[in-house]
């Protein structure tokens, strides 16, 4: 049976809105009633993580499903979009799709009616059950702009392409085709990028790798509990707890800044100072870093405590393994590493 009991990241235990969803889909039904204090810099953002945390390790895929849902709706908040059509109202299920792979850029032209897209966006997760998404395109003089556009919509096609992943089977991220379909500018240039909002919402995704190795770790406890005499499988365990508690830390201390952040805009401080900006992006690659070497951590101390039983006879673990190897690709690694020490190099050292 799964322990579906609440992770915590803040000094209480958190309650989750209403009882775990059993898929993607049942998910995103929940998570569009959610209120709108549950937004990153709204003042509960330790909340917000907690309930992303705790679905992650009920279930990754559905928290890799929920997370993009309400990372798009805090978006629409701090851009003030207006002017979307009605189906693309409260009651819609989002995606926010800012990927760039080789090739052509997704194109935005205008005309008479308003914008319009064309070409290929790559890595749509779940585009073919969405109802709308945010997309970054290229308008003809090179600019970025962030688009609002349905994805019900004819002129809005998911690709066929296989998913070959073991891991988030039911998240697949595939190319989506647009010809002349219309969208709605949301922001304009780089603003998408530049908002401490980016970096609010790439902690989030962390939050949700930190639910999916507390998932396995759990399975770890129920072996050291069943053992109690045994010595090596209560190093795993003590092993597992160090770098999991660390991890809570990082993520509950990003969280009061991510706020204090959030406070200091809605007091009318300039937000898109570049001091912020840089601020931001640190704490961001340094809790998704540090959350990501926990997760390797866990995936590695779990497989040398459990042997292959578990991986082999018990679907629900197998399944949390891969989820959060897929998922915790999302952070570049050593790449990511190279842009926090390129960050760093430029200010004086920070301890």
């Amino acid at each position: 049976m799964p322990d579906s009991r609440p992770v915590r990241i803040g000094p209480r235990t958190p309650s989750v809105l209403g009882t775990m969803p059993g898929s993607a889909p049942e998910a995103l039904r929940a998570a569009v009633a959610w209120p709108d204090s549950l937004r990153p810099g709204a003042g509960a953002t330790v909340v917000l993580w907690e309930h992303l945390a705790s679905l992650a390790a009920h279930d990754l895929a559905v928290a890799r499903a929920v997370e993009p849902h309400l990372d798009a709706r805090a978006i629409l908040d701090q851009a003030g979009a207006t002017g979307l059509p009605s189906r693309l109202g409260p009651a819609a299920t989002w995606g926010a799709y800012a990927a760039e792979g080789p090739g052509p850029a997704l194109a935005a032209s205008e005309d008479d009616d308003g914008w319009v897209l064309d070409g290929v966006k790559p890595w749509c997760s779940l585009a073919a059950e969405l109802d709308a998404a945010l997309v970054t395109a290229r308008a003809d003089d090179g600019r970025r702009g962030l688009f609002a556009v349905d994805l019900r919509a004819p002129e809005a096609r998911p690709v066929g392409q296989e998913w070959s992943a073991r891991g988030l089977v039911e998240i697949p991220s595939t190319p989506v085709e647009f010809q002349r379909a219309r969208a709605t500018l949301v922001a304009d240039g780089d603003w998408y990028l530049e908002r401490p909002g980016f970096w609010w919402g790439a902690i989030g995704v962390a939050a949700c790798w930190f639910g999916g190795a507390v998932g396995i770790a759990r399975r770890v406890h129920q072996q050291v509990a069943a053992r109690s005499d045994d010595r090596l499988l209560a190093m795993h365990m003590g092993a597992l707890d160090e770098r999991l508690e660390a991890a809570r830390i990082c993520l509950a201390d990003a969280a009061a800044r991510v706020d204090a952040s959030g406070a200091a805009t809605r007091r009318g401080l300039d937000p898109e100072d570049e001091e912020a900006r840089t601020a931001g992006r640190v704490l961001a690659k340094r809790v998704r870093a540090t959350v990501a070497r926990t997760c390797e951590d866990t995936l590695r101390i779990a497989a040398h405590a459990l042997g292959p039983g578990p991986l082999t006879q018990e679907p629900e673990h197998a399944k949390r393994v891969a989820d959060l190897e897929v998922y915790i690709r999302q952070q570049h690694a050593e790449r990511d590493d190279a842009s926090l020490g390129a960050l760093l190099a430029k200010a004086p050292a920070p301890w």
